[in-house]
């Protein structure tokens, strides 16, 4: 675990779980913005210190970047031994994804290996880590859970058998956690991405490197319903924080937000 620490916030703790260079860390800069300690979580310690750095640096903000495997129980019990030490986590994002194959696999194609990997990224990892906060949520009356999830959280896609099992698996968790820990004062919802994440507008790529880099992720969202428009991911960040911050007289449990010209209703 590694401290790019400024000044420590007064606010309790955003753990962000699967912060790579869009949507994750779109969302850690927001929370950093309004003034909460991070801990940010993924795979890659090495890019995750660059972005911890960074939103230190920018947000006058406390970030501790810890390595997680959300595919290894073990893995996720101790990346939380260090996030809890931390203190009080508040809010917790599950952002965490598995990379899916382009073009899409025959279901007799599929690795059962890569299956069962795959369901573990997108919902038992998901599990793991709202299990290692709710105690401390429920024992304070207050406290935010937010999964991400995508079109394919709702709809089979040809192809993506262990992607829509896991995102529907994440969907299902979710309603069944806000079910229970609502009524407890613990805010859950389920975010539905239906749409390709570009890089942000706030980012250091360049025009061509966002361009390159988004074309095969295009293809692939317009196979799976994603439309062919980009989305802004400083802009779906600022839906994650109106999640955290709706009055608990009307919370959402479930929004789904795509581009402008994916007209499609599901």
């Amino acid at each position: 675990m590694r401290s790019m620490a400024s000044s420590p916030s007064s606010k309790g703790i955003a753990a962000i779980v699967g912060v790579g260079p869009k949507l994750g860390r779109s969302i850690a800069r927001k929370f950093a913005h309004e003034g909460y300690t991070l801990a940010i979580l993924s795979r890659d310690l090495g890019r995750l210190s660059r972005f911890a750095d960074e939103i230190a640096r920018v947000e006058k903000a406390q970030v501790f970047a810890i390595r997680i495997d959300c595919s290894d129980t073990k893995s996720i019990r101790e990346a939380f031994e260090g996030v809890l030490s931390l203190g009080f986590v508040e809010v917790l994002v599950y952002n965490a994804y598995h990379p899916m194959s382009w073009p899409p696999t025959n279901f007799t194609d599929i690795r059962v290996d890569h299956f069962e990997k795959s369901v573990a990224v997108s919902s038992v990892g998901a599990f793991h880590c709202a299990q290692q906060v709710l105690p401390g949520m429920v024992d304070r009356g207050r406290g935010t859970i937010l999964f991400t999830g995508c079109f394919a959280s709702l709809n089979g896609i040809a192809g993506y058998s262990e992607l829509c099992c896991g995102k529907f698996a994440l969907r299902a968790l979710s309603q069944c956690l806000a079910r229970e820990f609502q009524p407890q004062g613990i805010h859950v919802a389920h975010v539905i991405i239906d749409g390709n994440i570009a890089a942000p507008r706030s980012g250091t790529a360049s025009t061509s490197q966002q361009r390159s880099s988004s074309v095969g992720e295009q293809q692939k969202q317009q196979h799976i319903g994603g439309g062919d428009g980009n989305m802004d991911p400083d802009v779906v960040a600022q839906t994650y924080w109106q999640l955290h911050i709706q009055d608990r007289s009307a919370w959402t449990q479930e929004i789904d937000l795509r581009p402008s010209s994916n007209s499609r209703l599901f």
